[in-house]
């Protein structure tokens, strides 16, 4: 395929069947003469340089999304790995209804019988928000214990893919909790995020869920002990 050919789009290729027929021209030249009138004032080179970097920028995209499918197989791949680290963690979040209420809720393990338990109210939002909330959250207590060789388990896809993700399939609604959570790994450069089924995150939950239960009594308590 030469360079016109590949960066022509379907209608322009019809258009210059069309034009060879009724013309009576070579295909390679109906396609170009169809190519310069669609570059106007532009001129030929200028129009195929543009599309050219346009299809380069695609490919890149699709070998980061093809990329990013191994990676996340890889990680689905290790959630058998023997290898238990010094510190482990879990990580729920949830909204009621959806936005709404956040819950969040977290724990964090570590040797000589170190545990921490996070339950706790975390303002309004969507679920994912709630879910980046809690695995805020949960970061800053392993800064505060120095929690080293650190694995993290949650089951939201959507965040867990979001910062193991490639910068390019970042989501731009939740790029400021994506950048706040890098900047806490940054101190914890041995930090393992990994995705788990909801089954095998049932304390983390159970945490989130507790919040929403502290949230129910302070608004009981706040509206003469009316319904929550």
């Amino acid at each position: 395929m030469n360079d016109l050919e590949r960066i022509a789009y379907k209608a322009e290729r019809a258009a210059s069947r069309r034009l060879a027929r009724s013309a009576g021209l070579s295909a390679d030249e109906a396609l170009r003469r169809t190519l310069e009138r669609a570059a106007g004032t532009g001129g030929l080179a200028a129009l195929v340089a543009l599309r050219t970097s346009m299809l380069e920028a695609q490919a890149a995209r699709e070998a980061a999304r093809v990329a990013q499918q191994a990676s996340a197989a890889a990680r689905r791949g290790g959630l058998d790995d023997a290898r238990t680290t010094a510190w482990r963690a879990w990580f729920d979040g949830s909204a009621r209804p959806n936005p709404g209420r956040c819950g969040i809720g977290a724990l964090l393990e570590g040797p000589d019988g170190i545990k921490v338990e996070l339950a706790q109210p975390a303002g309004h939002g969507n679920s994912s928000e709630a879910e980046y909330r809690a695995l805020i959250a949960l970061l800053e207590a392993a800064v505060a214990h120095d929690a080293r060789d650190l694995t993290i388990h949650g089951d939201s896809r959507v965040v867990i893919d979001d910062v193991n993700g490639p910068d390019l399939y970042a989501a731009p609604a939740l790029a400021a909790y994506r950048a706040r959570v890098q900047a806490l790994l940054a101190h914890l450069p041995d930090a393992r995020l990994r995705w788990v089924p909801r089954h095998r995150n049932a304390a983390a939950d159970a945490l989130s869920q507790r919040a929403f239960a502290t949230l129910c009594s302070d608004e009981t308590d706040a509206t003469s002990h009316e319904s929550c």
